[in-house]
């Protein structure tokens, strides 16, 4: 969908610092063989620091550089993909007390790793319906180091970063404007996802951890026995997405400088987005995610960030962020660069 008054008024992310993968294979926790395909040189670990506080962080430079007041904002949506605290209790509020502190709604968005692009979206409908107040705040984090999930060999896709990010979203201006943004999914890719794992009761509540590439060889498995898998191409999801956003920003591939993309690990990467995309690596922010890893949803405005603090998006640059999640779905948004950030 095509927006005319939507922007970025404020992004910033929180990454630990990185641990090489190299270490990680002397450690014992990294196969050489998966480091040397992977092509990730380190991954940013955030030992025993709470997710929600990373947000917390993230939130605070956000909204700073943005020069919103709180009494501005509108709502929060806050995304994770792993464990954010305590059963039953609400992260997201903890996030809103820690920074805006109003009584305004606080929601959190389950969308896996596209959990700041699909909140993008929601946010620019909720600034349609209500303009009384100009701004929404996105945040986003993840600690992946629980015993629930092996950060190292929980996919094949990519390494599992720990991270935090945020953004303010405004109908009133900003350092970027917001041309589109679109999502499309091909449901029947769920089950692929799924893979022989019952749905009660959910396996973590009886102490299976995560392991998304069990997941992967069920379905080879199946396959070997002569049981067709389900059927679904990630990358055409992304290409047609891709497609249909740039056509309704009325801006061509061409255009566009550079791509921020999921941390994907090197070949699942150039199958999923840089081929469909036609583009390749040094236009993408490999240089960036390799160093980085996966950081779930915070990866497109951690990536953003990195190219406007190295200066390699400047004023009157468009960009595309794009990510994808299980379902299988895949979110883009073409932005134009309008301006720079506040400190």
């Amino acid at each position: 969908m095509r927006f005319e008054n939507l922007y970025l008024a404020g992004i910033a992310s929180w990454l630990p610092e990185g641990v090489a993968t190299e270490q990680a294979v002397k450690e014992g926790l990294l196969d050489p063989a998966v480091r040397e395909a992977s092509g990730i040189e380190s991954v940013a670990v955030a030992g025993d620091l709470p997710a929600p506080d990373m947000a917390v962080t993230a939130a605070g430079a956000a909204i700073r550089r943005s020069g919103r007041r709180p009494e501005e904002f509108a709502a929060l949506l806050h995304s994770s993909a792993h464990f954010q605290g305590p059963d039953g209790w609400s992260a997201q509020h903890y996030v809103l007390r820690k920074t805006l502190d109003l009584p305004i709604p606080a929601l959190e968005v389950r969308q896996g790793c596209l959990g700041m692009l699909a909140g993008l979206e929601l946010a620019a409908y909720r600034l349609i319906a209500d303009p009384s107040r100009p701004a929404v705040l996105l945040t986003a984090a993840d600690n992946f180091g629980t015993p629930m999930v092996d950060r190292w060999r929980a996919s094949g896709l990519f390494l599992l970063a720990d991270g935090g990010a945020a953004a303010v979203v405004a109908s009133d201006g900003g350092f970027a404007q917001v041309l589109a943004v679109g999502s499309l999914s091909n449901p029947e890719m769920e089950e692929f996802n799924r893979g022989g794992e019952v749905l009660f009761p959910p396996p973590v509540t009886v102490g299976r951890p995560l392991n998304l590439e069990a997941r992967r060889q069920y379905w080879r498995d199946q396959w070997a026995q002569g049981v067709l898998p389900p059927m679904g191409n990630l990358g055409e999801l992304v290409s047609d997405v891709a497609a249909r956003t740039l056509a309704e920003a009325g801006v061509a591939m061409e255009q566009i400088k550079r791509v921020v993309h999921i941390g994907f690990s090197k070949g699942p990467l150039t199958d999923t987005f840089l081929d469909p995309l036609d583009i390749d690596g040094d236009r993408g922010v490999w240089e960036f995610t390799r160093r980085t890893g996966h950081a779930g949803a915070v990866d497109p405005i951690a990536g953003l960030e990195y190219l406007l603090e190295t200066g390699q998006l400047d004023r009157g640059d468009h960009a595309m962020l794009i990510g994808a999640a299980p379902g299988a779905e895949v979110t883009c948004a073409v932005i134009k660069i309008t301006g720079q950030q506040g400190d």
